[in-house]
């Protein structure tokens, strides 16, 4: 038996032939390198696991941030919306009991109450606005995202009007305003908010 028949299987490999069939060869140039057996390489893993089909993707830490700021700035203005209320009708009550030049002071009473209620409804209405979008970050698309960045654009705007007014205490509402922007408007949120939902 001569050593260099093609079809011994324990003889020398033909000329132009590599030694080791069965074991993963070299790529060609231009193909990417294959891993094990002939199996595909796994898919590179994206940010908070969103490289595997059903993997869970993980709030990111600015979001979960951002959130309690939104839980925070709700109840502020719901409970701002409430005293501005009560006191609508408070000073309504001691403008009608005083003295004034005006023979018709339930009617301006009544406008008084008015303004402080329109007023005390719209801190509500944030109020709850922000309580909502803080309830529904965890399963919330893009659209939260942008209502959320709305959100805190309006925020920042009233509290600069509140600042001008001489209201010291608008200052809290401004950085958290801020910072609701600028936490949402990060591209780890992006990523986040517009993952694959269906999992959930």
């Amino acid at each position: 038996m001569s050593f260099g028949e093609p079809n011994n299987p324990y003889g020398q490999p033909p000329q132009g032939q590599q030694p080791g069939y069965g074991y993963p060869q070299q790529a060609p140039q231009g193909v990417p390198p294959q891993q094990g057996y002939g199996y595909p390489a796994a898919p590179p893993a994206a940010p908070y696991g969103g490289g595997y089909p059903g993997a869970v993707m993980e709030m990111p830490g600015t979001v979960k941030a951002a959130r309690v700021m939104l839980w925070i700035l709700g109840v502020i203005q719901i409970l701002g919306g409430i005293a501005i209320m009560a006191f609508g009708g408070w000073f309504a009550d001691q403008l009608a009991d005083s003295s004034s030049e005006f023979n018709n002071t339930d009617g301006a009473a009544a406008a008084v109450t008015g303004v402080f209620v329109v007023f005390g409804i719209i801190g509500l209405a944030f109020g709850i606005w922000a309580i909502v979008m803080a309830a529904k970050t965890a399963k919330g698309g893009n659209g939260l995202r942008i209502a959320a960045i709305v959100y805190g654009s309006l925020v920042t705007l009233g509290c600069v009007v509140n600042l001008f007014g001489g209201n010291v205490f608008a200052l809290i509402g401004l950085v958290l305003g801020i910072l609701v922007i600028v936490f949402f408007a990060k591209s780890d949120a992006s990523a986040y908010f517009n993952r694959n939902r269906h999992q959930y």
